[in-house]
């Protein structure tokens, strides 16, 4: 800071004369109850309808204060609430994604069927965004409990039942394959390089693929670009 700057801060002062203002002159003043000169007006008013006119809601009065040091835009709130919804699809995005990977066990279908209606009920309007945000994250947390109580075998059965049929159809035009070998080394190699949610980052998706070609070449069945989409399809599904 220049000395020029100091100067000019040391040259202020409070006025002595200030106090004597009759804003600040308390003489004769008396004390009343605060319902004597204010009003009580009952009157609610949504935030979120206030547009860009200031609100002062309770949590921006302080105790024993009079002073209104805070307030809000009802398009503050506007954009705040578009949060939940944000949120909340993402959540259902993902949960899709973790409900067809068990396609065919009852206990998940009625899980499905229970996020079809609480996107039913939001899109109607009969939830907010809020609401449904909550509703997906309590969802959300049943399926991952019911994943736990998934018996690890079951799901693997399912998915080599799944692989093994696709490989018995690519078997017409390959005779030389063995069925059971290459589900096998794909069960085998897909379980050691996957992590959880895998299917959701680009390095898990990279990493299956290309172990998936390995396995492939291995059999001469690499060039078939139709029985690797499929198969990685299953593998991102069931695995």
């Amino acid at each position: 800071m220049s000395k020029s700057a100091i100067g000019s801060l040391e040259t202020l002062r409070p006025n002595p004369d200030w106090a004597k203002l009759p804003l600040f002159e308390r003489k004769g003043w008396k004390r009343l109850p605060f319902g004597a000169f204010a009003e009580s007006v009952n009157q609610r008013v949504e935030p979120s309808e206030a547009g860009e006119e200031i609100y002062v809601g309770l949590d921006d009065l302080d105790p024993q204060d009079l002073h209104i040091r805070r307030w809000g835009k009802g398009s503050d709130v506007i954009l705040a609430d578009k949060e939940p919804e944000k949120r909340g699809r993402e959540i259902e995005i993902k949960l899709v994604a973790r409900l067809r990977r068990h396609l065919g066990n009852p206990k998940f279908t009625a899980l499905c069927e229970r996020l079809e209606k609480i996107k039913e009920r939001h899109e109607q309007g009969f939830l907010t965004s809020l609401e449904f945000l909550k509703q997906i994250l309590e969802l959300a947390k049943e399926v991952v409990a019911a994943e736990k109580e998934t018996d690890p075998e079951e799901e693997r059965d399912r998915a080599k039942e799944a692989l093994t049929e696709l490989f018995t159809e690519a078997r017409n035009s390959n005779t030389h394959i063995i069925v059971e070998r290459v589900v096998a080394d794909i069960d085998d190699i897909v379980k050691k390089v996957r992590f959880p949610d895998w299917q959701h980052t680009t390095q898990g998706e990279r990493l299956v693929q290309k172990e998936l070609r390995r396995t492939l070449l291995k059999y001469k069945l690499h060039t078939d670009q139709e029985l690797f989409d499929r198969a990685y399809a299953y593998i991102k599904q069931y695995y």
